[in-house]
């Protein structure tokens, strides 16, 4: 079962294992990572946004033109930023390192 890193604004970092073809956001769901994901991931809004370890980022699939956009709504992009509900594990990506930013667009303060 492939390892994820979870890095939290505040630098405190926790891994979990996870099974293969999960995103992100599913992934923070099922370990209490506060990830929020409003549109439930269908790509509708920006707060799931992470930033992937420069490691990895070229190891993912690219982000569609349709992601793009929605990244443009989040706060404190990267040139590795991503929407969690869009990157998905695989035994490839054991391993793999997001960083979740330090401001971030929360629809649950609106």
């Amino acid at each position: 079962m492939p390892r994820m890193i979870f890095e939290a604004a505040d630098g405190v970092r926790r891994e979990v294992e996870a099974a293969s073809g999960k995103s992100i956001l599913d992934i923070a769901h099922d370990n209490g990572i506060d990830i929020e994901g409003a549109c439930e991931a269908c790509m509708a809004c920006a707060t799931c946004h992470v930033i992937v370890d420069a490691a990895f980022y070229d190891r993912l699939d690219p982000p569609s033109e349709a992601e793009m956009s929605m990244l443009d709504l989040a706060l404190g992009i990267t040139p590795t930023s991503r929407l969690g509900c869009q990157v998905v594990l695989t035994e490839a990506l054991d391993g793999l390192a997001v960083r979740l930013p330090d401001d971030v667009l929360d629809l649950r303060e609106i």
